[in-house]
């Protein structure tokens, strides 16, 4: 049975492509969505891909993990500076986590420097654009042999 990983993603998200391609590129939601499931089923994994602009709704999808997945994979986006609640969220639901930042976040404004999710996961990726999202689907599926 494969493998089934949560694939989240936070607020403003659905703007890519238009949102500062600059720092976040040219590719939608969507060519991260299919990037992903490409990458999965390279892998041997389930993905389930989302997005949400609402803080409650991504916990609400973190707890539900406990029954659905084998691990999370997460841009929490402007949440990871701001949401313990997330941060709790993943750290009560005892999965593996991986964080992923398109732009790298220790490049830009102070305040981004710094992540409440990073202390919950395995590992961080950052500043490799969207295709952070392959290189964590990559190291969790090493991690879920």
């Amino acid at each position: 049975m494969a493998k089934r990983v949560l694939v989240l993603n936070g607020p403003n998200l659905n703007l890519l492509g238009t949102r500062e391609p600059h720092i976040y590129g040219a590719e939608t939601l969507q060519d991260v969505a299919d990037l992903c499931q490409r990458t999965g089923d390279e892998f041997g994994l389930a993905v389930d891909f989302r997005q949400s602009n609402h803080e409650g709704e991504l916990i609400t999808w973190i707890h539900e993990a406990r029954q659905t997945a084998d691990a999370i994979l997460i841009n929490p986006g402007g949440y990871s500076h701001t949401s313990v609640a997330i941060h709790d969220a993943l750290k009560g639901v005892g999965l593996p986590v991986a964080e992923v930042h398109i732009s790298n976040i220790h490049q830009r404004e102070a305040f981004r420097h710094h992540s409440y999710v990073s202390a919950v996961a395995f590992g961080v990726i950052c500043g490799f654009g969207v295709t952070g999202y392959r290189l964590a689907l990559t190291a969790l599926a090493e991690k879920l042999k």
